[in-house]
């Protein structure tokens, strides 16, 4: 009896128990207990809280037989995803921006002249210039082709604007880019244009120019000259690109590549494939102008002029 009177006692606790927590318990609205309940089911997410105290990120729960999905118990996991359904939520009352990527415009000059992007109002008047005028135009002559080579091989510690300022003195201190002159460029004069403070050149520097002049000097002999050297790569045809956007623009190419691996094996020096593609951009070899930029149909038609060797 003793023990029938024990069981019976610990089954009218338990049931004290149980009556005291459901009064504890907040009460719910059972049609939105449901309602939520049925979006979990429909909808399942798992919140994270990030810094923002206001900022909910929600991300898809890799598994939807989740246990929290089939619990009815009201927890704070369910009063977060009732908050998040509500910020989601559309609302008569309130007309949310709609956001429009569009792409970066070609820049425009003063005159309303559009150019390549990476032309812009402050721009240096030397780079606008060079890109106007030069850069992209097909270029025959082997000095012309010497003295681009070498101003690439300088990208490595300056930018376009600090070499086109200093284009003249280069000009004077290499004899005008001659690979004949350039070539007979002794210990001395090597020194003596390192040591100029206006063209801060490396004497490193110095000496690779220096060392391409003979090599090209060499491929002249070979080739006939390293303009017919360089362009047979192209089938004497410059590559005509049509990018719209900067960033669709390469740094190098495969043909540059091929290019760049036989220079260095004939001795030369800082023709990596990026100085070699920069060389084909500027000698117009490939033309990179942006299609909407007013120098690319202007470079197509003297692309699609015979070769002419000079």
């Amino acid at each position: 009896m003793s023990k029938q009177f024990y069981n019976k006692k610990q089954a009218l606790e338990k049931i004290k128990n149980i009556s005291r927590e459901k009064l504890e318990k907040p009460i719910y609205n059972t049609s939105n207990l449901f309602s939520m309940n049925y979006l979990k089911k429909i909808y399942p997410v798992g919140l994270q809280r990030t810094c923002s105290a206001l900022s909910l990120s929600l991300s898809l729960s890799q598994n939807s037989t989740d246990s929290t999905l089939t619990d009815h118990s009201t927890t704070p996991l369910d009063q977060k995803i009732s908050l998040a359904l509500l910020l989601i939520a559309p609302r008569r009352d309130v007309n949310l921006p709609k956001i429009v990527h569009q792409p970066s415009p070609i820049v425009p000059s003063e005159e309303g002249t559009r150019r390549c992007n990476w032309i812009t109002k402050n721009s240096d008047t030397v780079y606008v210039q060079f890109h106007d005028e030069c850069w992209g135009v097909p270029v025959y002559d082997d000095n012309e082709l010497f003295e681009l080579l070498a101003m690439c091989g300088m990208l490595m510690d300056f930018n376009w604007t600090e070499i086109l300022k200093r284009r003249e003195l280069l000009r004077e201190a290499f004899g005008g880019f001659d690979p004949n002159n350039v070539s007979k460029i002794g210990e001395k004069e090597i020194i003596e244009i390192a040591s100029n403070k206006e063209l801060t050149l490396a004497e490193s520097r110095v000496r690779c120019i220096v060392d391409n002049a003979k090599c090209i000097k060499e491929v002249a002999t070979e080739c006939g000259s390293f303009s017919s050297y360089m362009w047979e790569y192209l089938s004497y045809k410059p590559v005509i690109n049509k990018f719209r956007h900067p960033r669709n623009v390469p740094f190098r190419s495969s043909k540059a590549e091929i290019i760049s691996k036989d220079l260095v094996k004939r001795g030369f020096r800082l023709v990596g494939p990026v100085i070699v593609y920069s060389l084909m951009q500027a000698a117009g070899m490939t033309n990179d102008h942006l299609v909407d930029c007013f120098r690319y149909g202007e470079c197509v038609n003297l692309a699609e002029r015979p070769w002419r060797h000079v």
